[in-house]
This record gives structure tokens, C-alpha cells and sequence, in this order.
């Protein structure tokens, strides 16, 4: 089943591993080190990112690691981007408006 990438950042778990697996490639029980939740609890996250192709399994002997996938991270950014731009635009308004009104008060 393919998922939803925005389902998988929904989660404040899911993100955390995100994070946690950017820097590098972790197996799961490494991974579950860094949370207060049972390993079974971090298969399911580490499932829902695999099925949005957000992380990737890379078999390393005995060890399964899991590795971010840059190009979906890309996605989000994407989507993410048209309001940049919208906020980049107030911020700057806001900017000329607050220099208006501190010329104005000199």
C-alpha cells in the first residue's frame, strides 16, 4: 500500500526519525535507543515511512539500515515553497511598513 508522504510527517515520532536517520543510516534497535516507545512501536513508524518512500532499507549482512530518501524530502519541499514565497512577501510589506513608520516618527 502507498501512502502519503504528508501522512508520514504527520506524525511527531515519524518526523523525529526523519531527523534522526538524515545524519545517517541506523537500524531499528539503534533508532528505538533514541525513544521512550517499544521497538514494535518504531516498526510501525519505520513501515509508514518506508511505504511513502520517505526512508529506504539497506541490508548490511544480519542488519537491516534505514536511510533517508532525499529526492521525497524534495517533495515536501516543493509543496512547501508556495508559501514561502507567500510569507516572504508579508515579511517584506511588513519590513517597507515598519520603515515608512520609522521615518516617519524621526
Amino acid at each position: 500500500m502507498r501512502r502519503d508522504i504528508f501522512q508520514a510527517v504527520a506524525d511527531p515520532t515519524r518526523r523525529a526519525i526523519i531527523a534522526l536517520i538524515a545524519l545517517q543510516a541506523m537500524t531499528p534497535n539503534a533508532i528505538a535507543e533514541h525513544f521512550d516507545t517499544t521497538r514494535q512501536a518504531i516498526s510501525k513508524h519505520l513501515k509508514v515511512l518506508t511505504e511513502c518512500e520517505l526512508v529506504k532499507q539497506e541490508h548490511q549482512g544480519r542488519e537491516i539500515y534505514y536511510q533517508l530518501e532525499i529526492d521525497k524530502m524534495k517533495e515536501i519541499d516543493k509543496w512547501l515553497e508556495q508559501f514561502r514565497k507567500i510569507w516572504e512577501t508579508r515579511f517584506a510589506q511588513l519590513d517597507n511598513l515598519l520603515s515608512t513608520l520609522k521615518k516617519t516618527h524621526k
